[in-house]
């Protein structure tokens, strides 16, 4: 993947290189408010674990909560409609394969780890980041950067990284995995890959962890309102 990779390899990503970040940034405030909905609920989102069992070696609490819109061929049409805006947002992203709420309750702190495939990068689009910004962070391939609200961070999960929240408020971002831009073949191969990923045990488990989480809140007022 990187032999063939059309953008640096280095751990963070400049923003530039993707003409659609600036778009996402200038949609933030949409996205916020309907975050606010959302949070409000925010007891009852799963924990990343919940969804995703192999979280759990690097998240065994309640302290990483998450919101899912998209997860490799999997799309939660409920939660689609309660967020419209965020979901048309995300469905404007060239490549965009997930794309979720990624939520820090204070004090958590992901411990180092390494993403499986180079064919994707990461996108953090910061839409709380509570004072001091400063404690809260990520580390990527030895390289440090911090949140700011609004701003987006570009870089590469197959670089071992790690994110904490120091501070005494919640941290959220929308986090997506995005497709890297690749030279032929091995673009073809990517995409044949990320399809079949789809179709593996790992995904259509998550998605029948999430389905189940779906079936739990039917008698919030989201499930009411749908």
């Amino acid at each position: 993947m990187l032999k063939y990779s059309e953008v640096p390899t280095t751990p963070f990503l400049s923003q530039d290189i993707f003409p659609w970040v600036k778009r996402v940034e200038e949609n933030v405030a949409d996205v916020q408010a309907e975050l606010d909905e959302v949070l409000s609920y925010r007891d009852d989102l799963p924990n990343f674990q919940d969804i995703s069992v192999d979280q759990a070696s690097i998240s065994n609490d309640d302290g990483w909560k998450t919101f899912f819109f998209l997860g490799y061929g999997f799309r939660s049409e409920a939660n689609c409609r309660r967020c419209p805006k965020t979901a048309a947002l995300l469905d404007s992203i060239p490549g965009c394969v997930t794309g979720f709420f990624s939520i820090l309750s204070p004090g958590k702190h992901i411990p180092p780890h390494r993403g499986p495939w180079r064919g994707v990068l990461r996108y953090h689009l910061a839409l709380k980041v509570p004072e001091p910004a400063s404690a809260s962070g990520i580390k990527v391939g030895g390289e440090e950067a911090h949140w700011t609200e609004g701003k987006s961070l570009v870089f590469d999960d197959g670089y071992t990284h790690e994110a904490w929240n120091g501070t005494d408020g919640v941290r959220v971002v929308l986090f997506c995995d995005v497709l890297r831009p690749l030279r032929s073949p091995a673009d073809q191969v990517n995409r044949a890959l990320i399809k079949a990923i789809s179709w593996s045990p790992f995904i259509q488990d998550a998605r029948n962890r999430h389905e189940a989480w779906e079936k739990r809140v039917e008698s919030l007022r989201w499930g009411n309102s749908n």
